[in-house]
């Protein structure tokens, strides 16, 4: 079998390049992203260079990012304009191949495999080439990883920011990668990473000599297959953009700014997911039989549960639902640090669905939201609870 040819693309500083690509004014300041300019207690959600070199973190409060930079430009985000931009670069991409996977809205893996003797081209060139064009097209940059596998294009891209091309190979990814951090490489997180610190497994390379055994009791078949990939086997291959299937959900997370107890402040949050959640499900013309809510208490500990209803994509059903759930199995004792909200078992929303007495209303103002959005933007109208500091904006996305 050949050697496979994958390349990662990621943009530097998405939200934040965007920003001041339509804002030539802010050339050379520092910039971020912000859930909410105008309260102190929002997150960043995003930085340009100019930012992170006064020490500004994605995560934390525009008050603490002030503090480390006083002349800190804090910006709304604008996700219609990030989505439509995102789409124009999957054009780009789509030039050199079908097999193009998106990961969020900044990232892409692309199999350049069977294009390199149709374009008399290597990787590394198409790289080179696909980063050029980018820069000249949208006036932002990526770094693009080069590889025979996902996991290693994505570190690739990874390594070496902003505007830079990596290559990695079968013969130096052992040099390259085993002297690395364990947290330089995606499925491993704050709590794996400090269970191998007890074992003095801090870096890649004491990672993959552990036996496949010992990483199953640890992290399942999962982190066997994450073993055998950064022992360089070829990972799972790139989807065909034109062939990727639908989601079989859709979720929304997000961790608390603090720790939160009360029903009115839990409540707050599932709101803001449920929010999330709906305008996602009306996107892709879903509606979800089945809800589910997952909490993780200050312990690490995680607890959830589902229950089914009639079908919906309206936020305030889905808020109603999820709280109802909630209320049947937490009692509000223990504190809590990250919420996650699902929706599944999908259908498509009929043209010609029999809404009920009760769901009428809020379907028709989900609509009338995913019109108003559609037309302005998807930061257009959101919640007033979105506001509240213990809610982090920085959501992560599940789409399963």
């Amino acid at each position: 079998m050949n050697e496979r040819t994958i390349l990662h693309s990621d943009v530097n500083n998405f939200f934040a390049s965007v920003e001041c690509k339509d804002k030539p004014q802010l050339k050379n300041q520092p910039v971020a992203v912000t859930g909410n300019p105008e309260k102190r207690t929002g997150i960043i959600l995003a930085k340009n260079d100019v930012a992170k070199s006064f020490g500004i973190k994605t995560g934390q409060t525009i008050f603490e990012a002030q503090k480390l930079c006083p002349n800190l430009v804090c910006l709304p985000p604008h996700y219609n304009l990030y989505e439509q931009i995102s789409k124009q670069l999957h054009q780009i991409y789509l030039q050199y191949t079908n097999l193009v996977e998106p990961m969020g809205l900044d990232e892409c893996w692309l199999d350049v495999t069977d294009s390199l003797k149709i374009l008399n081209k290597t990787g590394e060139q198409i790289a080179y080439e696909i980063k050029e064009k980018i820069k000249n097209q949208f006036g932002i940059t990526v770094s693009v990883g080069v590889s025979f596998s996902k996991i290693y294009a994505k570190l690739g891209s990874d390594l070496k920011k902003p505007d830079a091309v990596t290559v990695i190979t079968k013969s130096n990814f052992k040099k390259i990668a085993y002297a690395l951090p364990l947290n330089s490489i995606v499925g491993i997180g704050r709590r794996l990473e400090g269970k191998f610190k007890l074992i003095n497994i801090n870096t890649i390379g004491e990672f993959c000599s552990l036996s496949k055994g010992y990483i199953n009791s640890l992290m399942g078949k999962t982190g066997v297959k994450l073993l055998e990939n950064l022992q360089g086997s070829e990972d799972e291959k790139v989807a065909n953009y034109y062939l990727i299937s639908p989601p079989k959900s859709i979720g929304n997370g997000t961790t608390t700014i603090k720790d939160i107890q009360k029903r009115n402040e839990i409540e707050k949050v599932v709101s803001f997911l449920a929010e999330k959640v709906s305008k996602r499900l009306i996107a892709h013309n879903f509606q979800a039989k089945t809800i589910t809510i997952s909490l993780k208490s200050s312990k690490l500990q995680t607890i959830s549960k589902s229950a089914s209803f009639a079908s919906t994509f309206a936020s305030q059903t889905i808020l109603n639902h999820a709280m109802s759930i909630l209320d049947s199995f937490y009692d509000y004792s223990q504190p809590i640090r990250a919420i996650r909200l699902k929706a599944s078992n999908l259908e498509n929303i009929s043209s010609c669905k029999q809404l009920s007495l009760f769901d009428e209303k809020a379907e028709k103002t989900a609509l009338g939201i995913k019109n108003i959005t559609a037309k302005y933007g998807s930061d257009a109208i959101y919640l007033a609870s979105e506001t509240e500091s213990f809610i982090n904006r920085k959501n992560h996305t599940e789409n399963d």
